[in-house]
Formats: structure tokens, C-alpha cells, sequence
């Protein structure tokens, strides 16, 4: 069966919602353009402005330590820098995160929205540049095969969303677990050349329905129970460059 990108999925700001991509140029040796360009950091965090840097996710308020995020929908002009944020339908914030005026009000409406937790109040970081505040320091991009998802369901019993597991690139076509047999080799798609460096560990994120912002499962521990791991989808690194879109086809390693 022939394998194919079914979406790619950028994430602006760490720990809301992605946006889907019809197509996007990658560059050697960089993340996606635009992923986690921007995150919500506590406000006890050691973030030195204007330095280009990168911190543990511990530092960052995200869906694992805070379900209610996946209440808001964000929508981020990457023309203009402004996040809108909506809940229910309705808008709740508005700012443009590369300034520091907008960047406050967001930061404001988060304090009031999450509520003291004894870390400072919430403030909004920006990645240096060609940066990003992805769970690992490495310019790494994160690809989830939907075939093995589609097997961890069989294991739940339910069918599961995969944007529980935020990935940047989803796949098709190489049948479950496949993609364990990558690691170390090189995969080809379209124009791009990807080194599939390492499998992921899941963490408590990956339990919250993004419909109900509840935590109604245990991805993490079905994982342990079922296959003797927590790993879900692969981080790979960016060989050679190119543009690449929805639809593209894959070649798995040489034999």
C-alpha cells in the first residue's frame, strides 16, 4: 500500500490548539516553520527576555497539567502576530504576540482564566529565532502514523483522536507500528528527506478529550499495558529541505 501525509499540523502557541496546513517548505536541520513559536510560560519560569533559548515543558502551562486549555480555540495570523482566542463561540482575547502590549493582554486573560496555582502569573514567551519551544531542544519535527493509532484503538476499545498526540506530520498507508523500523534510516517525502532519529514518550496530554477538555483515559498506561511501551509516533530531522503537501507520498528506508 502506497504511504501518504494526510496533514501536516503546526502548533503557534505550545499547549493550544494546531492549525492544519495544506503544504509548507522545510529547511535542514530546522523545525517547522512557525510550531511553538510562542508559549505560555509560568510566571516562575527562568525565561531571560529577548534571549534566544529553550526550557523544559515543565516550565510551560500545557494540556497535561491543564485539561480547561483545550476549552479555547485559537486562531493565530501568522501575517500580523495575533492570537485570537475564542470559548464557546465566543471571542475572549485578543493581542499580537510580537508585541509586548499584545503579549500582557494575553498574559492577563490566562491569569484570570487558570487562576493562582502558586507559580507566578502566566506570561507569554517567544522562541528566538528559527527556535522553537517544542518538548525537546533539538530542531526535530514530530510524525505520527495513523495506522498504528488506529491499532492503539482496538487496544482502548474506542476510536481515538489523533490530535490528542500533536504531531506536525500524519501518515498513512505503512501499516501499525511501522515506523519503529525507521529509526536510524531515512525516509523520502516528496521533495524532503527525513532521518527518523527517535520514537516519543507519551505523556498525561495525551489523556484529555480536546472535545470535553476532560481527561477520560490513560493513554500513557494502556500504552505500558498493551505493547510493554509508552512511545506513540517518531521525531525525525530535516535532511534535505523542500516543500512538502498534504497528499505527498513517502518512501520508506532502502532495504
Amino acid at each position: 500500500m502506497t504511504i501518504r501525509l494526510r496533514a501536516i499540523y503546526r502548533y503557534p502557541v505550545k499547549g493550544l490548539n494546531g492549525e492544519p496546513l495544506d503544504r509548507i517548505a522545510l529547511e535542514a536541520g530546522k523545525r517547522l516553520p512557525g510550531d511553538r513559536a510562542f508559549a505560555l510560560a509560568h510566571g516562575s519560569a527562568p525565561w531571560q527576555a529577548g534571549e534566544s533559548q529553550w526550557l523544559p515543558p515543565k516550565f510551560f502551562h500545557s494540556l497535561r497539567s491543564e485539561p480547561r486549555l483545550a476549552q479555547l480555540a485559537a486562531q493565530y495570523d501568522s501575517e500580523t502576530s495575533r492570537l485570537t482566542l475564542q470559548r464557546e463561540g465566543r471571542v475572549v482575547a485578543r493581542g499580537e504576540l510580537n508585541d509586548p502590549l499584545g503579549r500582557t493582554i494575553i498574559g492577563q486573560f490566562f491569569a484570570d482564566f487558570l487562576g493562582p496555582d502558586g507559580r507566578g502569573v502566566p506570561k507569554v514567551v517567544a522562541a528566538g529565532p528559527d527556535s522553537g519551544l517544542t518538548d525537546v531542544p533539538d530542531p526535530w519535527i514530530s510524525l505520527l502514523n495513523l495506522d498504528t493509532v488506529d491499532d492503539l484503538g482496538r487496544v482502548a476499545r474506542r476510536e481515538l483522536d489523533p490530535r490528542r498526540f500533536r504531531a506536525n506530520l500524519w501518515i498513512s498507508g505503512a501499516g501499525a507500528w511501522k515506523e519503529r523500523e525507521w529509526v536510524g534510516r531515512e525516509v523520502q517525502l516528496g521533495a524532503v528527506r527525513l532521518r527518523v532519529v527517535e520514537m516519543i514518550e507519551r505523556c498525561a496530554a495525551t489523556n484529555v478529550n480536546l472535545e470535553s477538555a476532560e481527561r477520560d483515559i490513560n493513554l500513557p498506561l494502556l500504552l505500558q499495558r498493551g505493547y510493554g511501551h509508552r512511545y506513540m509516533g517518531v521525531y525525525c530531522m530535516v535532511v534535505q529541505g523542500g516543500e512538502i503537501a498534504v497528499g505527498e507520498e513517502l518512501q520508506e528506508p532502502a532495504e
